[in-house]
C-alpha cells in the first residue's frame, strides 16, 4: 500500500510540473485557455441593444438591396438551334444503342 502512495505522489509532482511549463509557453506565445470572462458569466444583450443591431442590419440590407439592383444586369439566355438540338439527340440515341449493343 505504501508503494502506490509513493507511486501516487510522483504523478501528482509529474502533473504539477507539466502544468507549470504548459502555463510557461502559453504565456510566451500568448495563449489563455481558460474562459473569457463574458462566456463563464452569460453576458445577455439588452433589448434596446438588440433592437439598435437590429435596425442598423435591417440598413445595411436595404442600401445593399438599393445598391445591388442597380447594378445587376441579367445575362441573355442563350438557346440552342433547332439543328443543335437535332444534333445532339441523334448523338445520344447512338450512344444508347451502342450501349444496349454491349
Amino acid at each position: 500500500m505504501a508503494n502506490i502512495q509513493s507511486i501516487l505522489a510522483e504523478l501528482i509532482q509529474e502533473r504539477d510540473r507539466i502544468s507549470q511549463a504548459i502555463a510557461a509557453l502559453e504565456s510566451l506565445d500568448g495563449i489563455d485557455t481558460r474562459p473569457s470572462t463574458s462566456a463563464r458569466q452569460g453576458h445577455t444583450v439588452s433589448a434596446v441593444a438588440r433592437r439598435r443591431m437590429a435596425e442598423a442590419q435591417r440598413a445595411r440590407r436595404a442600401r445593399e438591396q438599393k445598391s445591388s439592383s442597380h447594378t445587376k444586369a441579367t445575362a441573355p439566355r442563350r438557346t440552342m438551334s433547332a439543328e443543335a438540338i437535332e444534333k445532339i439527340r441523334r448523338a445520344k440515341k447512338k450512344w444508347w444503342k451502342a450501349k444496349k449493343a454491349a
